[in-house]
């Protein structure tokens, strides 16, 4: 199957948010671990290391799939290959 330019703007869009979210997820997880000491120092309610593994990281993977599920939702209407009602 050849892939038309339009395939290719699509995926490349894809690939590029789906990169970004990558990166945000990977600091959410891995950056904020390895600064955890660090963070501690800055006081929210408590340490902010500590609220950040317990409920911050949590939060920004919510987002990350609410935003990711909206963008292509999005990005499916602008390219018109949306899903359709089931019959």
């Amino acid at each position: 199957m050849q892939l038309t330019e339009r395939h290719r703007k699509y995926w490349n869009s894809n690939l590029r948010m789906t990169t970004i979210l990558l990166v945000v997820w990977f600091v959410a997880t891995f950056a904020m671990s390895w600064y955890a000491r660090e963070l501690n120092e800055i006081t929210l309610i408590g340490p902010l290391g500590f609220y950040m593994s317990a409920q911050g990281s949590l939060i920004i993977y919510v987002a990350i799939v609410w935003y990711y599920a909206r963008y292509m939702n999005t990005l499916d209407t602008e390219y018109g290959v949306e899903a359709g009602e089931p019959d």
